[in-house]
């Protein structure tokens, strides 16, 4: 049987979903657009879109925390990465 050639965007989303992933919190940017359109074109991970970056990282964690699931937190990279950053704890 042949395998179908995959993107490197749907190989992430593949993996993602083999980690028990089910939610993605996020922010578009041109340099992840590839993976939006990996999650867009599924359905079984479903995205959450916030506001900033920072509440990305907030919102993921507060998840994991609550549900013992991974939190994924997908944002763009520049002003977006450094946003996300705040986030952290």
């Amino acid at each position: 049987m042949a395998r179908k050639k995959m993107q490197g965007a749907e190989i992430v989303i593949e993996a993602l979903k083999e980690q028990g992933v089910t939610e993605i919190f996020g922010y578009p940017g041109g340099a992840v657009l590839p993976l939006y359109d990996a999650i867009f074109k599924q359905n079984q991970i479903r995205h959450i879109l916030v506001r900033q970056e920072g509440g990305a990282v907030h919102a993921a964690e507060g998840y994991a925390r609550s549900t013992g699931k991974p939190g994924v937190v997908l944002v763009t990279s520049g002003p977006g990465a450094t946003n996300a950053v705040t986030g952290l704890t």
